[in-house]
Order: structure tokens, then C-alpha cells, then sequence
């Protein structure tokens, strides 16, 4: 519901769910206001406001909504309770998306990094590792745009990850991509 209740009318771009072998993204347009941090959304430390409060009547009065603001709480609830990873909430470029991961990828790196990285790396330099889980051969620029970060920050991140033995840049005749070492997280 959050797609339909928050999303961003004034855009004409698509809502998009993109299901991969180690997850679900949903991505709706429309960022989280600007009073609004993920950290607020992860510490239920926020005040709900809805963009689309005619909608969100809607689905409260029809019994859809349990309480303004407590989607995300329970949806966090919810994946604590079944002991799967807690999904990654995420501004990218003008609109807010959630990624719902399995509990094995490749001997279960993207669950060690979910659980490892808040102590290890910044979030920026965790986003950088998720953009290459879902896409060793993504470059540089691609993952400044997917993570809204300028160039030249994805950059000394991406250093500052090799530098930890995080990352390694494999090149070949065809192209390179970047190889996550999970032993940085064991």
C-alpha cells in the first residue's frame, strides 16, 4: 500500500518491483520528505504524513490501515519475527525504494553484510557493496546515480572499500567487475 498511499502523483514514471534470485525491489516515485530520515523510519523516531492523505483515508477506513505511520515498524516486525534480514530502505534519485533479501546468497554474503556492515562501513560504503551484490560489473558512475551520490564521494568510498580488503577490482580482456571478499565480514 505504501506504493499506492505515498507514491508521488505529479510523475508519470511507473511504479516497479524487480524480483532477482537474492531479493525484491520496490520502487515507488516519490522521496521520503525531507523532515524524514531512514534512520527516523528504522528508530520509529517520526511523525507519518501521508502525501496522499484523500488515499490513505481511504484504505483506513476500509480496515487497510491498522495506524498512520506504523507500515514500516511492522514490516520490520515482521521480518524480525521469521529471522530473515530487515529489508534496506532507500531515497534513490526522486523516489524511495525497499529491497527485500533472501537468507543465502553465495554462502550467505548479502546476510552477513546486512548484519556486519552498520559496524564496519558507512552507509554509503554499504550501499556501494549492495550495488555490487546485485551487479558485479556496474561502474563507478552508475552506482553514484543508483545511491545519489556525486562521482568524486563514490569514488573515495570505493577506495576507502578496497583499502578495508572489502573490495577487489578484477580486469580482464572483456571488461572487469568487482568481486565483494566475504572473509571481510567473517
Amino acid at each position: 500500500m505504501n506504493m499506492i498511499i505515498h507514491r508521488d502523483y505529479r510523475s508519470s514514471s511507473d511504479s516497479v518491483v524487480k524480483m532477482f534470485n537474492h531479493k525484491i525491489e520496490f520502487y515507488k516515485h516519490g522521496r521520503l520528505p525531507e523532515t524524514i530520515t531512514i534512520t527516523d523510519l528504522l528508530n520509529n523516531t517520526y511523525q507519518s504524513t501521508p502525501r496522499n492523505k484523500l488515499l490513505a483515508d481511504v484504505f483506513k477506513n476500509l480496515g487497510h490501515i491498522e495506524k498512520y505511520g506504523s507500515g514500516i515498524q511492522r514490516i520490520i516486525n515482521y521480518f524480525k519475527q521469521e529471522e530473515l534480514p530487515i529489508p534496506d530502505f532507500r531515497n534513490i534519485s526522486e523516489g524511495f525504494m525497499v529491497s527485500v533479501f533472501t537468507t543465502e546468497f553465495d554462502g550467505k554474503v548479502v546476510e552477513k553484510v546486512v548484519e556486519k556492515v552498520a559496524e564496519n562501513l558507512t552507509v554509503h560504503q554499504r550501499n556501494i557493496v549492495r550495488c555490487i551484490l546485485d551487479n558485479p560489473k556496474i561502474s563507478a558512475l552508475e552506482i553514484s546515480t543508483i545511491i545519489s551520490l556525486s562521482h568524486r564521494k563514490t569514488q573515495e568510498n570505493i577506495k576507502k572499500l578496497k583499502d578495508k580488503g572489502i573490495l577487489k577490482r578484477i580486469v580482464s580482456a572483456k571488461g572487469g567487475y568487482w568481486e565483494v571478499i566475504p572473509k571481510a565480514y567473517m
